[in-house]
């Protein structure tokens, strides 16, 4: 990113610990499901170590009591999957999860864009206790995916959790978060074809994905 770039975007940082943070940048951009009002940085907590680890230990609070033998890691998050399973396999001593070696996978995106798992990856879901881990979640298009991905390969599903999700819920599955719609007051996010910037002659200012951002 060049300097300018980061120079537009405003730091956020969670309230409980400073050192989990993501930017944003105000603007009109597209995803390939949607239109957003703003584009959300994750770069910060899903590669410097010292970050994700923080963002780990705060997303493992809410599972100390939750089994969990397999972590599905959604957008890239396989850094702060990796200390999730760290957090969770060194708890203390009442920590369900205390001493397990837990798998921390990412699934694959056929052509129909359906997420599957190779045949030496399902071993690590068929039968496990699966938590799906996810960096932004939007319209939850892509949770859904995964959920029911662990659901066809047989795992259990043990939760859903994100760094940033404006929903608390992916159907009846709550959706533990450290950023909220709250933290983000003025975030929106539009169908394609009811997007409110393009029907102003709004143009697009950049592409996103889990990986980062386009200028166009």
């Amino acid at each position: 990113m060049d300097r300018e770039f980061i120079q537009e975007m405003e730091d956020i940082r969670q309230h409980k610990n400073r050192h989990v943070r993501i930017k944003i940048m105000s603007g009109h951009f597209a995803t390939s499901n949607s239109h957003l009002n703003t584009y959300i940085d994750m770069s910060t907590v899903k590669t410097r170590h010292n970050n994700a680890r923080e963002t780990a230990k705060e997303l493992a609070a809410g599972y100390v009591n939750t089994p969990i033998d397999s972590i599905v890691c959604l957008d890239d998050t396989n850094v702060i999957g990796a200390f999730l399973a760290e957090n969770l396999a060194e708890g203390n001593q009442y920590s369900v999860n205390k001493g397990k070696n837990i798998s921390v996978i990412s699934p694959e995106y056929n052509a129909l864009g359906q997420i599957m798992f190779r045949d030496n990856q399902q071993r690590m879901v068929r039968g496990m206790n699966v938590l799906v881990l996810a960096a932004s979640v939007t319209t939850g298009k892509t949770l859904k995916h995964a959920v029911n991905s662990v659901n066809y390969y047989r795992g259990k599903l043990a939760g859903v959790c994100a760094v940033f999700s404006a929903a608390g819920k992916i159907g009846d599955v709550e959706i533990k978060r450290l950023f909220t719609g709250e933290d983000l007051p003025n975030y929106k996010a539009y169908n394609t074809a009811d997007c409110p910037m393009c029907k102003r002659g709004e143009r697009i200012e950049a592409l996103i994905n889990s990986f980062g951002y386009s200028k166009i």
